[in-house]
């Protein structure tokens, strides 16, 4: 099946492993609760235990240096594109409130960014993402 829009999410390459897979979550996070109508019904398997939704597309995962992580936000922004941050900052916190923050004590071009989501159009965001 293709899907008319797209989840891309790319990580920083030089992170540690827990920080890409936490980047990755949170991120995800942000996509899905913005915009419900990508999650899919619950599962049930052949026991009657139930489980929670998840997105019912793919999610498309990329890792990229700090230059193409700011490349593809300033190409997100720029489109107007949905997009959800996760900065370098933000591990040293404890909470959501301090990652906000974190973020806003921050101007757009300085910010050190450990990944980056963008949602929308198949289209739009493989142009985003490119490179």
């Amino acid at each position: 099946m293709r899907f008319e829009t797209k989840i891309a999410i790319v990580v920083r390459a030089d992170l540690a492993g827990w920080q890409q897979l936490n980047v990755t979550a949170f991120l995800a996070s942000g996509i899905a609760a913005a915009f419900g109508d990508t999650i899919g019904k619950p599962y049930e398997d052949g026991s009657g235990n139930r489980y929670l939704e998840l997105f019912r597309q793919p999610v498309l995962v990329y890792a990229g240096d700090q230059a193409s992580l700011g490349a593809v936000r300033e190409r997100a922004v720029s489109r107007e594109m949905a997009t959800a941050i996760y900065t370098e900052d933000m591990f040293g916190t404890g909470h959501d409130e301090a990652n906000r923050a974190v973020v806003r004590d921050v101007p757009a071009a300085d910010l050190r960014l450990a990944g980056i989501a963008v949602y929308g159009p198949r289209n739009a965001v493989d142009k985003v993402c490119r490179g």
